[in-house]
């Protein structure tokens, strides 16, 4: 990669990390593309040479944001299937990895899922798209589990899939707002038991 593209690259990370931070903060509406560029420490003309318009660069946001969690779930699904894990074992790891992700990017986080319950933005189309780019690598460890007879064939594969995403999100959310005190450990293993089915159980958590 050329050094122009290396500074562009890092141009575009700041924006995002500049966008993100202030429409967590106060909206969309209300962010002008002023304060994105202050904040970055960019001119405004900086904004509109990497994206035509502030919708566009929420828009990209949301692709890039999505894209890196949805590399770290494809990442956990691959590192346990190298090491001839169970497809159990695999949405385990990335129950962590969409924890570890949340951790790490809160803002990005609450900002995602508040605009997935919104239906009259610009870009519902581009939200609904990498959506299912992270939904479907769920999806395809748990119909691999299915063939492989680790897992019942009566797992409706695109709810559950979804629904396993929509935990990790809602409980990291959780954690991170309510029960801070609390380690990532600590919130994996009870997730880690609600995955495995053993909430009413005694048992130790599977490790």
């Amino acid at each position: 990669m050329d050094s122009s593209s290396t500074r562009r690259r890092a141009t575009r990370q700041k924006l995002y990390e500049a966008a993100v931070t202030l429409i967590a903060e106060q909206g969309f509406s209300a962010t002008t593309v002023d304060e994105i560029a202050e904040r970055a420490g960019v001119a405004k003309g900086t904004v509109y040479y990497n994206f035509k318009s502030k919708t566009e660069l929420f828009e990209e946001l949301l692709r890039h944001g999505v894209g890196m969690l949805t590399a770290s779930l494809r990442t956990a699904a691959d590192e346990t299937a190298e090491r001839d894990g169970t497809s159990v074992e695999a949405l385990d790891a990335m129950v962590r990895a969409g924890l570890a992700f949340i951790d790490r990017h809160p803002a990005f986080t609450r900002l995602y899922v508040a605009e997935l319950w919104r239906t009259n933005r610009a870009w519902q189309s581009t939200l609904l798209v990498v959506r299912q780019q992270a939904v479907s690598v769920v999806e395809k460890v748990l119909q691999e589990g299915i063939d492989r007879g680790e897992l019942s064939r009566g797992i409706d594969v695109p709810l559950t899939a979804a629904a396993l995403v929509g935990m990790v999100l809602v409980a990291a959310l959780d954690w991170q707002a309510f029960q801070p005190e609390r380690s990532i450990d600590d919130v994996h293993s009870a997730l880690s038991l609600l995955l495995r089915g053993q909430v009413g159980g005694s048992g130790p958590v599977p490790r």
